[in-house]
């Protein structure tokens, strides 16, 4: 297995995320937000900045977390913005030589819900769009268990995959987020249904009250998980998300000092569980 961590929980500036990769001893790091702006949506200058640093530190990208219908996004949206940002990604991941990009499935209208057959199936259109573009660049789109269709259930993961039918569509697994967004679903049970098709792993663990803790210290089977795992051969990458100091994507943006120790101390309790 491969470590790296979206390194944005351990702190804003990326001269402050290459540090923590570096002193965890990874070479990968996952990118998502410097200074506030994800990697896809920031300026080509702001771009090029990043990407002279992260080269210049011998750092390896694992992974893109793009903003494509995430948690921020909804089904009754614009989807030309979804479209727009992968396009805009693809040079930007070729620069890196990085070959994932995370995505999420657009959460329902909270003000005017779609009921569930309209929205699978806008959902699964506009992925195969994606998708389509995915596959004529050579990238491989990964779909994150959060917000969204596809992260409602295991079985709707599946019928993601079945529907892409497609080597450039796989699953992300990220092992918290079952606890956070499928509640009643085991841990374990929704790992085995979609493990087939995992293709990466994010870390997160939450207690029996929903907190957020190191990993293995709370209920979502990252043991367990880990475990399986490495019986089964995976070689894939492992990235960390705390969401302890702070949880970036929501504005939470904790104590410099304290957030960048805390990220220091999951990566390596991450490495000593493994």
């Amino acid at each position: 297995m491969i470590f790296t961590g979206i390194s944005d929980e351990a702190g804003q500036a990326i001269e402050i995320q290459i540090k923590a990769h570096k002193e965890l001893g990874w070479d990968y790091i996952e990118l998502r937000n410097v200074d506030q702006e994800n990697l896809t949506m920031m300026s080509e200058e702001k771009f090029e900045e990043v990407y002279k640093k992260v080269i210049e530190a011998n750092m390896k990208v694992s992974c893109f977390s793009s903003c494509i219908a995430n948690w921020a996004t909804k089904i009754s949206g614009d989807f030309k913005k979804d479209y727009d940002e992968l396009k805009r990604a693809i040079p930007r991941m070729k620069k890196f030589n990085t070959k994932y990009i995370r995505v999420m499935s657009w959460p329902n209208d909270k003000d005017n819900p779609w009921d569930e057959e309209k929205w699978s199936k806008e959902v699964i259109r506009r992925m195969k769009e994606l998708v389509k573009i995915a596959q004529d660049n050579q990238i491989i789109i990964v779909h994150e268990n959060c917000s969204g269709w596809g992260g409602e259930s295991p079985d709707n993961m599946v019928r993601l995959v079945e529907e892409m039918d497609s080597p450039n569509f796989k699953l992300l697994y990220d092992t918290g987020n079952v606890l956070h967004y499928n509640k009643g679903i085991d841990p374990w049970d929704f790992y085995m249904k979609v493990k087939p098709y995992i293709e990466y792993i994010h870390i997160k663990d939450y207690d029996e009250k929903g907190k957020a803790t190191f990993p293995g210290e709370g209920r979502a089977k990252v043991k367990e998980i880990l475990t399986d795992l490495k019986k089964s051969g995976y070689k894939g990458f492992v990235s960390i998300e705390p969401h302890l100091a702070s949880v970036v994507h929501e504005g939470k943006v904790g104590d410099p000092e304290i957030t960048y120790k805390t990220y220091i101390t999951y990566g390596k309790k991450l490495m000593a569980l493994l």
